[in-house]
């Protein structure tokens, strides 16, 4: 079994769904509709400044 292959086993294990089934790609879709923008967005400088202090330690 390969790495990929436990990957997708574990993700129908999870949804109890095959990603390519039509209940997963309607998912998929229904995720990327909702969520896409939030994940697109740029990350505040704030929380960049935060981070990179952090790194620093």
């Amino acid at each position: 079994m390969t790495a990929g292959d436990k990957r997708k086993s574990s993700a129908r294990e999870t949804t109890g769904e095959d990603q390519d089934s039509p209940f997963g790609i309607w998912l998929s879709r229904g995720l990327h509709q909702l969520f896409d923008d939030v994940a697109n967005e740029p990350i505040p400088d704030e929380l960049l400044r935060l981070i990179e202090e952090d790194r620093n330690k």
